[in-house]
């Protein structure tokens, strides 16, 4: 699958359109960012499956999934854990599997402002979607917003594990849009901490962006391209009343 075109230009003029549906990144914006030492937790997880191999399996894993992710970044294609653990010729057990979702546990907490924000934009009649870029499956994100109160709140969700692309293809954001009930991306603010992924990839389909900029981005996962965000806040509590400005004007 091609990339997008690197001199697609945001579309012009999406402030006219009123705000129906705000769309989030999950990793960084409805939840805590957090710096992950990603061979401990594969180190975790591997002695479990052969304690006499752990760091020759963890680094195997720690290999697999960094290139999964630049995969994602250059060529927006998508992936999944299962994959992951066939690049690196690991067999999951489900000892192990449930030891990697133990490490992961703590890195998976809601922003403090998430909850009221939700409700603050479904109390102003908003859709409310999910766009998260993810090897893991729909019903572990399903199980993290359950457990957080949040997930009735949510009119649709696209996790990328389960399409054949990443933010910032084009097709991605269309299916999140789609599946909030939209169908005008002019329509669609998308909320994000990534200028490349998030603001970038959704300004390029015609949606507003809102960047987040709290997360301590890896070097090796920043795009060539930096969009412009329609406007920056510092906190998800900040986003009603932007929305309310737009949709006044």
């Amino acid at each position: 699958m091609s990339a997008p075109s690197g001199n697609l230009g945001a579309v012009t003029n999406v402030e006219k359109e009123p705000i129906e549906a705000v769309l989030f990144d999950w990793g960084g914006t409805l939840a805590t960012w957090h710096t992950i030492d990603l061979y401990a937790v594969w180190r975790s997880v591997a002695e479990l499956i052969d304690e006499a191999r752990a760091e020759e399996l963890a680094a195997k894993l720690v290999a697999a999934e960094e290139s999964v992710w630049l995969r994602s970044r250059d060529e927006h294609v998508s992936s999944t854990l299962e994959e992951v653990c066939l690049l690196a010729e690991v067999a999951m057990t489900p000892a192990a599997l449930a030891e990697y979702e133990r490490q992961w546990h703590p890195h998976t907490e809601l922003d403090p402002d998430a909850v009221r924000t939700l409700h603050q934009l479904r109390d102003r009649g908003l859709k409310l979607g999910v766009l998260s870029n993810t090897i893991w499956s729909r019903q572990r994100h399903e199980d993290i917003f359950a457990r957080d109160g949040v997930l009735e709140l949510f009119d649709g969700a696209v996790y990328t594990s389960e399409v054949p692309w990443t933010k910032p293809h084009p097709e991605a954001f269309l299916a999140a849009m789609h599946a909030t009930g939209l169908t005008e991306p002019a329509r669609c603010l998308f909320v994000g901490d990534r200028l490349f992924d998030d603001v970038w990839g959704a300004q390029n389909v015609g949606m507003r962006a809102v960047h987040i900029p709290h997360s301590a981005i890896p070097t090796n996962q920043i795009g060539h391209t930096e969009g412009v965000p329609d406007a920056t806040i510092q906190r998800l509590s900040e986003l009603p009343a932007l929305v309310d400005t737009w949709n006044a004007a």
